[in-house]
């Protein structure tokens, strides 16, 4: 991902390599036991490769993921159970494509019930003045970072 990101921005990116790296271990942990060394590396150096692509696509779909876990776990996670078919003779294509589309509605399923009882019971968003001041100020009594303060 250093390589990578060097070309594509030129200059590395420690946070699209770190995530890259991630994105690689939950690329392989799919099938971790059946690929050989090289299968596994090139499994997750493509999921690290995944990172660097979904980043710019995501900003340019107005998608706001700060920390990255959308190429991480999603796209990674998706080509991982992908992946899993090169290297294990029992799984195949459609039964792994199934899989991810069952847990894809199972996770919608639940985070929107969760959601609903959030907004329900405790809400979703701080007071105004939370929102403006900032929450370590709400919730702790201070400033996190001073230094940022515009004032």
């Amino acid at each position: 991902m250093l390589i990578l990101t060097q070309v594509m921005y030129k200059k590395p990116d420690l946070t699209m390599i770190l995530n890259g790296a991630l994105a690689g271990l939950v690329s392989i942990t799919a099938e971790p036991l059946t690929p050989t060394l090289v299968e596994a590396t090139l499994i997750g150096g493509v999921g690290g490769a995944i990172v660097v692509f979904a980043v710019p696509l995501l900003d340019k779909m107005k998608i706001d993921d700060v920390v990255g876990a959308i190429p991480v776990h999603l796209f990674a996670g998706i080509w991982g159970t992908i992946a899993v078919v090169f290297t294990n003779d029992a799984a195949n294509v459609l039964t792994q494509l199934y899989a991810i589309m069952i847990v894809g509605v199972f996770v919608c399923v639940t985070s929107a019930l969760a959601w609903m009882a959030l907004k329900l019971t405790v809400g979703l968003r701080v007071d105004e003045e939370a929102e403006i001041n900032g929450l370590d100020m709400a919730e702790l009594g201070m400033e996190a970072y001073p230094e940022f303060n515009p004032v």
